[in-house]
């Protein structure tokens, strides 16, 4: 198993620490358990959080030492992130562990120096001052995630899933990344370059009006899906199927459609042996040709060449952690 710690450092957020926790538990790889997961603390004992609730944290910061990845869940303390925490991360940065924070802790990997020259992100709310205090980060304001080297930043609330499922993919492949986000209930990844946030006012219906559609259109990928089938599965017209489908998931749904279709050619490229023209059919690409035009666009990899750097599951990094919807 892969060792996955997250520091908890007071007041730290409950949503951000159950996180973690819950998706890297559903991992299973082969049957086994992929992930253990461990919370830390500066101060083991019982660890305020910002919900005014006390969360008892028996292990200390030494489990950084026994960690392949460290996860620092965000805190309502910005302004002095613990001098311990700064410590122990330099030293997990030193050893070559992977690190990566969810919302405001950013500012820690940031104090810590380790985020000087690199792409970052932190909640949106949070990016100013994010780069007021460190004007040597390239804060990415607006951005899912981000991922630069070893690093790895989320913005607020269900970003850090989607880190949380990059990171999953990263280590063991599409396949399992996917299944633990169905098991989860919980989109599958979305790229690190989607917009943390819509402009246009969300409809009533707020995140369920299309989730329906959304699902159907999953189970059907294969088949040539228009925006008129989608309206028609919907019972609205293209237009509100359209402005719906924004407010809920921040790409027009013929975007969406076609990031869901590269994912499931990511996912038969990783997982089987088909060959090119039928994983374009499987997921609704129509030919090799588009298959590779798509890849090539997303990843910067052709598909056969996608296919021998990730078919061997947990090697390789992912091309795309900040790449744009």
């Amino acid at each position: 198993m892969l060792r996955v710690a997250v520091v908890a450092s007071p007041p730290v957020s409950m949503f951000n620490l159950a996180i973690p926790e819950m998706l890297f538990d559903k991992a299973e790889v082969d049957g086994r358990p992929g992930y253990e997961v461990v919370i830390c603390t500066p101060d083991p004992g019982p660890v305020p959080t910002t919900g005014g609730l006390d969360l008892h944290v028996p292990r200390g910061l030494d489990a950084l030492r026994e960690a392949d990845t460290v996860i620092v869940a965000g805190t309502g303390k910005l302004h002095s992130p613990d001098p311990r925490v700064l410590t122990a991360l330099r030293e997990a940065a030193g050893a070559g562990v992977r690190i990566a924070s969810i919302c405001t802790g950013a500012f820690s990997l940031a104090e810590a120096g380790l985020l000087k020259g690199r792409r970052a992100t932190t909640y949106w709310t949070h990016a100013g001052e994010l780069r007021r205090r460190h004007p040597d980060v390239e804060v990415q304001g607006d951005v899912l995630y981000a991922q630069d080297g070893p690093f790895l930043t989320s913005s607020g609330y269900a970003a850090g899933i989607d880190l949380c499922l990059h990171l999953i993919r990263t280590d063991y492949g599409a396949a399992v990344a996917n299944e633990v986000a169905r098991l989860a209930l919980v989109a599958p990844v979305r790229p690190g370059g989607q917009t943390q946030f819509t402009h246009t006012p969300l409809p009533p219906e707020r995140g369920t009006a299309c989730a329906d559609t959304r699902g159907w259109a999953m189970r059907n990928l294969d088949k040539p899906l228009t925006l008129t089938d989608l309206a028609r599965h919907a019972g609205v017209s293209v237009r509100t199927l359209t402005r719906r489908f924004h407010a809920e998931s921040g790409v027009s749904p013929l975007q969406w459609l076609l990031h869901q279709r590269v994912e499931r050619a990511r996912e038969l490229l990783e997982s089987t042996t088909l060959p090119m023209d039928q994983v374009a059919a499987a997921c609704g690409l129509g030919s090799a040709d588009s298959l590779r035009v798509h890849l090539v666009r997303r990843t910067g990899l052709t598909p056969s060449a996608y296919r021998a750097q990730f078919t061997r599951l947990g090697t390789g990094a992912d091309p795309v952690s900040s790449s744009v919807a």
